[in-house]
Protein backbone atom coordinates (compact mmCIF):
# COMPACT_ATOMS: atom_id res chain seq x y z
CA UNK A 1 0.00 0.00 0.00
CA UNK A 2 1.03 3.61 -0.59
CA UNK A 3 0.76 5.86 1.83
CA UNK A 4 0.66 9.75 1.84
CA UNK A 5 3.49 10.01 4.59
CA UNK A 6 6.09 7.59 5.94
CA UNK A 7 5.74 9.48 9.43
CA UNK A 8 2.60 11.33 10.95
CA UNK A 9 3.25 13.10 13.46
CA UNK A 10 0.22 14.39 15.95
CA UNK A 11 1.54 17.00 18.69
CA UNK A 12 4.27 19.97 17.89
CA UNK A 13 5.65 19.85 21.31
CA UNK A 14 9.21 18.84 22.04
CA UNK A 15 8.77 15.48 21.46
CA UNK A 16 6.96 15.60 18.25
CA UNK A 17 9.25 18.64 17.04
CA UNK A 18 12.41 15.93 17.70
CA UNK A 19 10.73 13.37 16.42
CA UNK A 20 9.69 14.87 13.50
CA UNK A 21 13.00 16.47 12.13
CA UNK A 22 15.32 13.73 13.34
CA UNK A 23 12.45 10.97 11.10
CA UNK A 24 13.34 13.87 8.15
CA UNK A 25 16.99 12.85 8.49
CA UNK A 26 16.77 9.77 7.63
CA UNK A 27 14.31 11.08 4.75
CA UNK A 28 11.46 10.03 5.26
CA UNK A 29 8.35 11.98 4.32
CA UNK A 30 6.84 13.63 7.20
CA UNK A 31 4.11 15.58 8.58
CA UNK A 32 3.11 17.19 11.53
CA UNK A 33 -0.46 18.74 12.89
CA UNK A 34 -0.64 20.98 16.03
CA UNK A 35 -3.94 22.82 16.31
CA UNK A 36 -2.25 25.20 18.61
CA UNK A 37 1.31 27.07 18.93
CA UNK A 38 4.23 25.28 17.66
CA UNK A 39 6.20 24.55 20.87
CA UNK A 40 3.90 23.11 22.99
CA UNK A 41 3.34 23.57 26.47
CA UNK A 42 7.07 24.05 27.58
CA UNK A 43 7.80 27.19 24.89
CA UNK A 44 4.78 28.74 24.80
CA UNK A 45 3.15 28.39 28.42
CA UNK A 46 5.86 26.63 30.58
CA UNK A 47 9.44 26.29 31.01
CA UNK A 48 10.79 29.17 28.77
CA UNK A 49 8.23 31.34 30.01
CA UNK A 50 8.28 30.34 33.20
CA UNK A 51 11.83 30.61 33.56
CA UNK A 52 11.99 34.31 32.26
CA UNK A 53 9.57 35.31 35.19
CA UNK A 54 12.35 33.54 37.75
CA UNK A 55 14.77 35.42 36.20
CA UNK A 56 12.30 38.81 36.45
CA UNK A 57 12.00 37.59 40.17
CA UNK A 58 15.46 37.45 41.26
CA UNK A 59 16.00 40.99 40.33
CA UNK A 60 13.78 41.80 43.01
CA UNK A 61 15.49 39.24 45.29
CA UNK A 62 18.75 41.02 44.44
CA UNK A 63 17.49 44.30 45.30
CA UNK A 64 16.84 43.50 48.85
CA UNK A 65 20.19 42.16 49.22
CA UNK A 66 22.31 44.82 47.28
CA UNK A 67 22.60 47.21 50.22
CA UNK A 68 25.17 45.10 52.11
CA UNK A 69 27.04 45.20 49.07
CA UNK A 70 27.39 49.17 49.16
CA UNK A 71 24.97 49.73 46.68
CA UNK A 72 22.49 52.74 47.95
CA UNK A 73 18.61 52.61 48.35
CA UNK A 74 16.78 53.14 45.75
CA UNK A 75 12.80 53.48 44.56
CA UNK A 76 12.07 50.78 41.57
CA UNK A 77 8.85 49.56 40.41
CA UNK A 78 8.12 46.21 38.67
CA UNK A 79 5.64 46.39 35.52
CA UNK A 80 4.25 43.31 34.44
CA UNK A 81 2.21 44.39 31.78
CA UNK A 82 5.77 45.42 30.09
CA UNK A 83 7.42 42.51 30.96
CA UNK A 84 4.85 40.01 30.00
CA UNK A 85 4.64 41.98 26.13
CA UNK A 86 8.53 41.20 26.44
CA UNK A 87 8.15 37.41 27.31
CA UNK A 88 5.04 37.04 24.41
CA UNK A 89 7.44 38.89 22.04
CA UNK A 90 10.49 36.64 22.63
CA UNK A 91 8.08 33.37 22.19
CA UNK A 92 6.97 34.28 19.54
CA UNK A 93 10.62 34.54 18.20
CA UNK A 94 10.94 30.86 19.03
CA UNK A 95 8.05 29.76 17.31
CA UNK A 96 9.14 31.52 13.87
CA UNK A 97 12.38 29.29 14.23
CA UNK A 98 10.65 26.30 14.85
CA UNK A 99 8.69 27.04 11.13
CA UNK A 100 11.80 27.49 9.73
CA UNK A 101 13.49 24.41 10.95
CA UNK A 102 10.55 22.44 9.67
CA UNK A 103 10.37 24.44 6.18
CA UNK A 104 14.43 23.73 5.57
CA UNK A 105 13.93 20.02 7.09
CA UNK A 106 11.02 19.58 4.42
CA UNK A 107 8.03 18.71 6.89
CA UNK A 108 4.67 19.81 6.45
CA UNK A 109 3.46 21.77 9.30
CA UNK A 110 -0.65 21.11 9.37
CA UNK A 111 -2.66 23.80 11.64
CA UNK A 112 -5.34 21.55 12.50
CA UNK A 113 -7.18 19.57 15.41
CA UNK A 114 -6.82 15.92 13.77
CA UNK A 115 -8.75 12.75 14.53
CA UNK A 116 -8.09 8.91 13.97
CA UNK A 117 -10.36 6.94 11.76
CA UNK A 118 -8.29 4.16 11.97
CA UNK A 119 -5.32 2.69 12.10
CA UNK A 120 -2.66 4.29 9.03
CA UNK A 121 -5.77 6.97 8.20
CA UNK A 122 -6.44 10.54 9.68
CA UNK A 123 -9.09 12.81 9.26
CA UNK A 124 -7.87 16.73 8.68
CA UNK A 125 -11.39 18.90 8.29
CA UNK A 126 -12.69 16.23 6.30
CA UNK A 127 -9.70 14.98 4.41
CA UNK A 128 -8.50 11.93 4.62
CA UNK A 129 -4.73 11.08 4.75
CA UNK A 130 -2.87 8.01 5.17
CA UNK A 131 0.54 7.20 6.79
CA UNK A 132 2.72 4.56 7.29
CA UNK A 133 3.76 5.37 11.21
CA UNK A 134 1.78 7.57 13.49
CA UNK A 135 3.32 9.13 16.64
CA UNK A 136 1.37 10.71 19.30
CA UNK A 137 2.67 13.56 21.21
CA UNK A 138 -0.17 15.49 22.38
CA UNK A 139 1.15 16.31 25.72
CA UNK A 140 -1.06 16.89 29.08
CA UNK A 141 -3.10 19.48 30.17
CA UNK A 142 -3.79 20.86 33.72
CA UNK A 143 -5.92 18.90 35.99
CA UNK A 144 -8.35 20.64 38.07
CA UNK A 145 -9.60 18.89 40.94
CA UNK A 146 -14.05 18.91 41.64
CA UNK A 147 -14.31 20.84 43.69
CA UNK A 148 -17.15 23.60 44.29
CA UNK A 149 -16.70 27.03 42.42
CA UNK A 150 -13.34 25.45 40.96
CA UNK A 151 -14.45 27.72 37.55
CA UNK A 152 -13.16 30.21 39.84
CA UNK A 153 -9.70 29.01 39.67
CA UNK A 154 -7.23 29.43 36.70
CA UNK A 155 -3.90 27.13 35.94
CA UNK A 156 -0.61 27.59 35.08
CA UNK A 157 -1.73 28.08 31.28
CA UNK A 158 -3.38 31.26 32.34
CA UNK A 159 -0.87 32.85 34.66
CA UNK A 160 1.30 34.22 31.57
CA UNK A 161 -2.15 36.03 30.46
CA UNK A 162 -3.08 37.67 33.61
CA UNK A 163 -3.20 41.59 33.41
CA UNK A 164 -1.75 42.55 36.64
CA UNK A 165 -0.23 40.95 39.58
CA UNK A 166 -3.00 40.04 42.16
CA UNK A 167 -2.51 41.42 45.81
CA UNK A 168 -3.52 37.90 47.18
CA UNK A 169 -2.57 34.67 45.54
CA UNK A 170 -3.62 31.34 46.84
CA UNK A 171 -1.63 27.84 45.13
CA UNK A 172 -3.74 24.59 45.30
CA UNK A 173 -0.89 22.29 44.74
CA UNK A 174 2.29 22.16 46.17
CA UNK A 175 4.52 19.82 43.42
CA UNK A 176 6.94 21.87 40.74
CA UNK A 177 4.82 24.57 39.06
CA UNK A 178 2.58 25.68 42.81
CA UNK A 179 6.25 25.72 44.65
CA UNK A 180 7.93 27.67 41.21
CA UNK A 181 5.12 30.13 41.57
CA UNK A 182 4.65 30.29 44.75
CA UNK A 183 8.39 32.14 45.17
CA UNK A 184 8.62 34.09 41.86
CA UNK A 185 4.79 35.74 42.64
CA UNK A 186 5.78 36.58 46.43
CA UNK A 187 9.62 37.95 45.51
CA UNK A 188 6.76 40.31 43.31
CA UNK A 189 5.23 41.37 46.07
CA UNK A 190 1.97 39.10 46.48
CA UNK A 191 0.81 37.56 49.48
CA UNK A 192 0.96 33.84 48.56
CA UNK A 193 -0.66 31.20 50.14
CA UNK A 194 -0.11 26.94 49.56
CA UNK A 195 -2.36 24.41 50.42
CA UNK A 196 -1.07 21.38 49.82
CA UNK A 197 -2.49 17.41 50.49
CA UNK A 198 0.65 15.92 51.67
CA UNK A 199 2.66 16.27 54.88
CA UNK A 200 5.57 18.12 52.72
CA UNK A 201 5.69 19.69 49.75
CA UNK A 202 7.40 18.41 46.51
CA UNK A 203 6.09 14.71 46.84
CA UNK A 204 8.94 12.43 44.74
CA UNK A 205 12.02 14.53 45.62
CA UNK A 206 14.36 13.66 48.63
CA UNK A 207 12.95 14.32 52.14
CA UNK A 208 15.66 16.18 52.94
CA UNK A 209 15.56 18.47 49.70
CA UNK A 210 11.42 18.47 50.66
CA UNK A 211 12.01 19.66 54.02
CA UNK A 212 15.25 22.63 52.94
CA UNK A 213 12.70 23.91 50.20
CA UNK A 214 9.49 23.97 52.45
CA UNK A 215 11.84 25.95 55.26
CA UNK A 216 12.84 28.72 52.72
CA UNK A 217 9.61 29.13 51.32
CA UNK A 218 8.09 29.74 54.88
CA UNK A 219 11.51 32.09 55.53
CA UNK A 220 9.78 33.73 53.04
CA UNK A 221 6.55 34.36 54.89
CA UNK A 222 4.86 32.24 52.41
CA UNK A 223 2.20 30.84 54.08
CA UNK A 224 1.72 27.06 53.72
CA UNK A 225 -1.32 25.09 54.64
CA UNK A 226 0.12 21.18 54.56
CA UNK A 227 -2.12 18.00 55.02
CA UNK A 228 -4.78 19.89 53.87
CA UNK A 229 -7.35 20.41 51.07
CA UNK A 230 -9.66 23.17 49.60
CA UNK A 231 -13.23 22.27 50.00
CA UNK A 232 -14.83 24.74 48.26
CA UNK A 233 -14.30 28.55 46.81
CA UNK A 234 -16.88 31.06 46.71
CA UNK A 235 -17.09 34.67 45.51
CA UNK A 236 -17.23 37.70 47.67
CA UNK A 237 -17.25 41.47 47.22
CA UNK A 238 -13.89 41.00 49.09
CA UNK A 239 -12.39 38.64 46.93
CA UNK A 240 -12.61 34.56 46.32
CA UNK A 241 -12.79 32.77 49.66
CA UNK A 242 -11.47 29.35 49.81
CA UNK A 243 -12.70 27.11 52.58
CA UNK A 244 -9.68 24.81 53.89
CA UNK A 245 -10.42 21.74 55.76
CA UNK A 246 -7.68 18.41 56.86
CA UNK A 247 -5.31 19.58 59.53
CA UNK A 248 -6.11 23.35 58.95
CA UNK A 249 -9.19 24.57 59.03
CA UNK A 250 -9.38 28.13 58.05
CA UNK A 251 -10.86 30.59 55.59
CA UNK A 252 -8.63 32.51 53.23
CA UNK A 253 -9.22 35.22 50.71
CA UNK A 254 -7.63 35.53 47.55
CA UNK A 255 -7.47 37.49 44.39
CA UNK A 256 -6.54 34.91 42.08
CA UNK A 257 -6.52 31.12 42.41
CA UNK A 258 -3.80 28.86 40.70
CA UNK A 259 -4.71 25.48 40.48
CA UNK A 260 -1.60 23.26 40.34
CA UNK A 261 -2.59 19.69 41.12
CA UNK A 262 -0.69 17.95 38.08
CA UNK A 263 -1.02 16.92 34.48
CA UNK A 264 -3.18 14.50 32.39
CA UNK A 265 -2.63 12.59 29.38
CA UNK A 266 -4.56 15.19 26.91
CA UNK A 267 -5.84 12.33 24.66
CA UNK A 268 -9.54 13.04 24.61
CA UNK A 269 -10.96 14.01 21.28
CA UNK A 270 -8.36 12.52 19.09
CA UNK A 271 -10.92 9.13 18.00
CA UNK A 272 -8.32 7.04 19.56
CA UNK A 273 -10.66 4.34 19.85
CA UNK A 274 -11.14 4.34 16.00
CA UNK A 275 -7.62 2.70 15.57
CA UNK A 276 -8.09 0.79 18.85
CA UNK A 277 -5.29 2.40 20.89
CA UNK A 278 -5.26 0.72 24.27
CA UNK A 279 -5.22 3.45 27.23
CA UNK A 280 -4.47 3.50 31.12
CA UNK A 281 -7.18 4.33 33.58
CA UNK A 282 -5.73 7.58 33.72
CA UNK A 283 -6.20 8.44 29.80
CA UNK A 284 -2.39 7.89 29.37
CA UNK A 285 -1.66 5.89 25.97
CA UNK A 286 -0.38 2.34 26.94
CA UNK A 287 3.09 1.74 25.36
CA UNK A 288 6.20 -0.99 25.97
CA UNK A 289 10.07 0.39 26.01
CA UNK A 290 9.71 1.50 22.39
CA UNK A 291 7.18 4.12 22.70
CA UNK A 292 4.89 1.20 20.30
CA UNK A 293 1.30 1.12 21.28
CA UNK A 294 -1.03 -1.90 21.03
CA UNK A 295 -1.02 -1.40 17.57
CA UNK A 296 2.12 -1.86 15.44
CA UNK A 297 2.50 1.47 13.57
CA UNK A 298 1.12 3.74 16.42
CA UNK A 299 3.74 5.25 18.78
CA UNK A 300 3.61 7.61 21.57
CA UNK A 301 5.87 9.63 23.31
CA UNK A 302 6.00 12.45 26.04
CA UNK A 303 3.34 13.95 28.69
CA UNK A 304 0.34 11.47 27.04
CA UNK A 305 1.87 8.28 28.44
CA UNK A 306 2.59 7.25 31.83
CA UNK A 307 6.48 8.24 31.86
CA UNK A 308 8.09 11.07 32.82
CA UNK A 309 7.04 14.31 32.88
CA UNK A 310 9.72 16.29 31.39
CA UNK A 311 10.48 18.05 28.64
CA UNK A 312 13.98 16.44 27.99
CA UNK A 313 12.85 13.26 28.45
CA UNK A 314 9.98 13.39 25.81
CA UNK A 315 12.94 14.51 23.43
CA UNK A 316 14.62 11.76 24.20
CA UNK A 317 11.87 9.17 23.88
CA UNK A 318 11.07 10.63 20.45
CA UNK A 319 15.15 10.81 19.49
CA UNK A 320 14.91 7.03 20.00
CA UNK A 321 11.63 6.33 18.24
CA UNK A 322 13.21 7.97 15.17
CA UNK A 323 16.47 6.14 15.49
CA UNK A 324 14.74 2.41 16.29
CA UNK A 325 11.91 3.10 13.45
CA UNK A 326 13.89 5.10 10.75
CA UNK A 327 17.86 4.94 11.80
CA UNK A 328 18.03 0.92 12.21
CA UNK A 329 19.49 1.47 15.53
CA UNK A 330 17.37 0.20 17.99
CA UNK A 331 16.96 2.47 21.45
CA UNK A 332 14.86 2.64 24.98
CA UNK A 333 15.72 5.07 27.28
CA UNK A 334 17.36 4.71 30.99
CA UNK A 335 14.60 6.58 33.11
CA UNK A 336 17.32 5.73 36.47
CA UNK A 337 19.42 9.10 36.16
CA UNK A 338 16.80 11.63 34.59
CA UNK A 339 18.02 14.88 36.40
CA UNK A 340 15.38 17.32 36.90
CA UNK A 341 15.29 20.79 39.18
CA UNK A 342 12.60 22.92 40.47
CA UNK A 343 13.57 26.79 39.68
CA UNK A 344 12.17 28.57 42.97
CA UNK A 345 13.86 30.03 45.49
CA UNK A 346 15.59 28.58 47.10
CA UNK A 347 16.14 26.13 43.82
CA UNK A 348 15.90 22.56 44.08
CA UNK A 349 17.60 20.07 42.08
CA UNK A 350 18.13 16.00 42.15
CA UNK A 351 19.62 13.04 39.75
CA UNK A 352 19.46 9.66 40.84
CA UNK A 353 17.86 7.40 44.18
CA UNK A 354 16.59 9.34 47.06
CA UNK A 355 16.96 7.50 50.20
CA UNK A 356 14.53 6.32 50.77
CA UNK A 357 14.52 4.39 47.01
CA UNK A 358 17.65 3.93 47.70
CA UNK A 359 16.85 1.65 50.91
CA UNK A 360 13.61 0.16 49.03
CA UNK A 361 16.86 -1.43 46.64
CA UNK A 362 19.71 -2.16 48.71
CA UNK A 363 18.64 -1.97 52.44
CA UNK A 364 21.29 -0.90 55.40
CA UNK A 365 24.45 -0.63 53.07
CA UNK A 366 23.27 3.17 51.80
CA UNK A 367 24.99 5.44 52.98
CA UNK A 368 24.36 9.11 53.08
CA UNK A 369 26.35 11.95 53.47
CA UNK A 370 24.93 15.82 54.29
CA UNK A 371 25.98 19.07 54.69
CA UNK A 372 24.46 22.14 55.01
CA UNK A 373 26.01 25.52 54.93
CA UNK A 374 25.97 29.44 54.47
CA UNK A 375 27.43 30.29 50.84
CA UNK A 376 29.12 33.10 50.72
CA UNK A 377 26.68 35.37 48.74
CA UNK A 378 25.42 35.33 51.84
CA UNK A 379 27.96 36.13 54.44
CA UNK A 380 27.79 39.87 54.24
CA UNK A 381 24.03 40.13 55.13
CA UNK A 382 21.96 38.64 58.17
CA UNK A 383 19.84 37.05 56.24
CA UNK A 384 19.78 33.01 57.13
CA UNK A 385 20.21 30.95 53.13
CA UNK A 386 21.58 27.68 54.00
CA UNK A 387 22.71 25.43 51.15
CA UNK A 388 21.75 21.84 51.67
CA UNK A 389 23.57 18.93 49.48
CA UNK A 390 23.18 15.22 50.33
CA UNK A 391 24.99 12.27 48.49
CA UNK A 392 22.98 8.69 48.23
CA UNK A 393 25.53 5.76 48.29
CA UNK A 394 25.78 1.80 48.08
CA UNK A 395 27.81 1.59 50.95
CA UNK A 396 29.24 -1.91 49.62
CA UNK A 397 30.60 0.00 46.49
CA UNK A 398 31.12 3.27 47.04
CA UNK A 399 28.77 4.09 44.23
CA UNK A 400 26.84 7.19 44.40
CA UNK A 401 23.14 6.52 43.69
CA UNK A 402 21.81 9.62 43.77
CA UNK A 403 22.78 13.61 44.34
CA UNK A 404 20.30 16.13 46.03
CA UNK A 405 20.72 19.55 46.70
CA UNK A 406 18.95 22.72 47.53
CA UNK A 407 20.63 26.47 47.03
CA UNK A 408 21.90 29.38 44.24
CA UNK A 409 22.90 27.40 41.23
CA UNK A 410 21.55 23.79 42.29
CA UNK A 411 20.03 22.84 39.10
CA UNK A 412 23.39 23.78 37.02
CA UNK A 413 25.73 21.41 39.49
CA UNK A 414 23.25 18.21 40.01
CA UNK A 415 23.26 18.82 35.60
CA UNK A 416 26.81 18.49 35.39
CA UNK A 417 26.96 15.90 38.19
CA UNK A 418 24.29 13.87 36.47
CA UNK A 419 26.65 12.65 33.41
CA UNK A 420 29.39 11.09 36.43
CA UNK A 421 26.53 9.58 38.36
CA UNK A 422 24.97 7.68 35.09
CA UNK A 423 28.61 6.42 34.60
CA UNK A 424 29.08 5.25 37.61
CA UNK A 425 30.77 7.30 39.82
CA UNK A 426 31.92 6.96 43.21
CA UNK A 427 32.47 9.21 46.76
CA UNK A 428 36.20 8.25 46.56
CA UNK A 429 36.31 9.65 42.81
CA UNK A 430 34.65 12.98 44.44
CA UNK A 431 37.17 12.63 47.00
CA UNK A 432 40.23 12.80 44.88
CA UNK A 433 38.40 15.35 42.46
CA UNK A 434 40.22 19.06 43.12
CA UNK A 435 37.34 21.96 43.46
CA UNK A 436 37.09 25.39 42.41
CA UNK A 437 37.24 27.66 45.38
CA UNK A 438 35.05 29.60 46.32
CA UNK A 439 32.10 28.00 45.16
CA UNK A 440 28.90 26.53 46.58
CA UNK A 441 29.76 23.19 43.63
CA UNK A 442 33.04 22.40 45.59
CA UNK A 443 31.44 21.10 48.79
CA UNK A 444 30.56 18.22 46.83
CA UNK A 445 33.75 17.59 46.75
CA UNK A 446 34.58 17.21 50.64
CA UNK A 447 31.64 15.68 52.16
CA UNK A 448 32.12 13.68 55.30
Amino acid sequence: MTFDYDLFVIGAGPGGLAAAKKAASYGVRVAVAEQESVGGTCVNRGCVPKKLIVYAADFALQNQIAHSYGWSDCQTYFDWTLFIKSVHQHIHKINQSYFQQLEKAGIELISQHVTFIDTHTINIDGRKVTADKILIAVGGQPLKPKIPGIEYAITSREMFQLPYLPKRLAIIGGGYIGVEFSSMMHAFGCEVTVIEKDQMILSGFDDDICSAVQQGLIKRKIKLFTNSTVSEIKFSEEGFLLTITGESQEIITADSILVATGYVPNTKNLGLENAHVELGEDGAIKVDEYSRTNQENIFAVGDCTSRMQLTPVAKAEAIAFADTIFGNKAQKLNYDYVPTAVFCRPEAASVGMTEVKAREKFGESVQCYRTQFQPLLYQLIEQDEPTTIKLVLNGDSGQVLGAHMVGEHAADIIQSLGVAIRKGITKEDLDETIGIHPTTGEELLSLI
